[in-house]
């Protein structure tokens, strides 16, 4: 076994963990009237809380440093600078298709099985955040490098990293070769990233504890259309648009892809993070699916920051959802086109953290006159449909790597068919 290969039966162990945390957890919280409050909360704090907590952190400790050697040793190894810009563009091109194909998919699921709203409303605290095209852009070209990595801003980074491998790659003869000292740099962090999902099991037990110690597992109630709907319509587009783009774009067999990323998607189900799960798709994508480094370190992190699909599908249901529990709105055939492409717009610049769709969910609901507060019924379930809304995601992220790997000669289909 390579000193660079995953653990062994981790997906075994990571799947026995995640359903050892919701027995647990399940046994205190629909036992807590028989247990004392201070256990209670000592264990949901101290076990479910600090346990899952760390594990993220640790996830997103390597993020930053390892996107930035991932990305400026991949692109500094480019013989050909006009390269990178055909790998960008088919990257961000591929990347808005699926996402108008996702959020259309919600929007003629939710009109064909007539998605009806609840008149409850809930208490929410108004969310905040920077959703505007201007912010975006503008995130984009940060005025402090340091700044950038300390804020965690990964478009800011992502283009740090463009920049300083483009000119590595151009003064490498006068640097006596440091673009070889990147590549060692990328290495170590990979090996910190396989040390790291050894203690996935634990880590994914205590985050999946932590959840149901906090929500139980009785939060549908009167949302469970729209959850239903919800789910099908996400793992339809997992299922039906990967696999098509897939076989049509690069003539790969979606079995062997959907096979070999089951670690991420469970990863990115349990973390809830696309950000957080980029050293562990970084690694699928280039050891096992066989896309080139100069490939995988410029798509993945790219599609961490841009590729929402998940999130699209959200925020079409939702939309759909809340108007139907406002008597006053009837979404017109305008307002749809202008729901498809706000949420192709918003994509770009949602945070690839936790929950952070319902933050441009509120800039389309307020385009179209719908009541803000009304987000708090999405808020009451959207905590375990991100979780797999991320796995979406990261599937997308993987998928769109080897299309684009595939048309620039850039993958190793022996390794993918292995």
């Amino acid at each position: 076994m390579s000193i660079l290969s995953a653990p062994k039966n981790l997906t075994r162990n990571v799947l026995i963990g995640m359903a050892t945390g919701v027995m647990i957890a399940s046994a205190f919280y629909y036992g807590q009237h028989l247990i004392p409050s201070s256990i209670f909360s000592g264990v949901e704090k101290y076990i479910f809380n600090l346990g899952g907590q760390i594990f993220k952190n640790l996830l997103m400790l390597v993020v930053v440093p390892l996107v930035f050697f991932s990305l400026v040793s991949g692109i500094s190894s480019l013989s050909n600078m006009v390269k990178l810009g055909s790998i960008a563009t088919k990257t961000i091109g591929l990347y808005l298709f699926t996402t108008g194909i996702a959020v259309s998919l919600a929007l003629l699921f939710g009109w064909i099985f007539d998605i009806s709203g609840s008149t409850a409303t809930r208490e929410y605290e108004a969310v905040t955040g920077d959703s505007s095209l201007y912010d975006t852009v503008l995130r984009i070209f940060p005025n402090n490098m340091f700044g950038a990595f300390i804020e965690n801003n990964m478009l800011g980074i992502v283009f740090i990293s463009i920049l300083f491998g483009i000119a590595l790659n151009l003064t490498d003869e006068l640097t006596d070769g440091l673009s070889k000292t990147f590549e060692k740099f990328n290495i170590v962090f990979l090996k910190i990233v396989l040390l790291i999902m050894s203690f996935a099991p634990i880590g994914v037990f205590c985050l999946m504890g932590s959840y149901v110690m906090q929500y139980g597992l009785d939060i549908f109630g009167d949302l469970a259309q729209y959850v239903l709907l919800l789910i099908f319509v996400l793992i339809f587009h997992l299922i039906f648009t990967y696999s098509l783009i897939l076989k049509l774009f690069a003539n790969l067999n979606p079995l062997i892809f959907f096979k070999k990323m089951r670690n991420v998607a469970l990863f990115a189900f349990s973390t809830s993070s696309s950000a957080a799960t980029i050293p562990v798709t970084l690694k699928t994508v280039t050891d096992d699916l066989g896309v080139k480094k100069d490939v995988s370190s410029f798509v993945v992190p790219v599609g961490a920051t841009i590729n929402m699909d998940g999130t699209a599908i959200m925020q079409g249901l939702a939309t759909m959802f809340i108007a139907a529990s406002t008597p006053e709105i009837d979404l017109s055939l305008v307002q749809y086109g202008q729901i498809i492409l706000l949420a192709i717009i918003t994509s770009i610049g949602t945070a690839a953290v936790p929950s952070a769709g319902i933050i441009t969910l509120t800039l389309i609901l307020s385009s179209l006159g719908l009541p803000l507060e009304k987000i708090g019924l999405i808020l009451a379930v959207d905590r375990i449909l991100d979780m797999l809304r991320t796995s979406v995601n990261v599937c997308g992220d993987a998928a769109v790597s080897c299309i684009v790997a595939k048309s620039e000669n850039e993958l190793d289909e022996q390794i993918f068919n292995k």
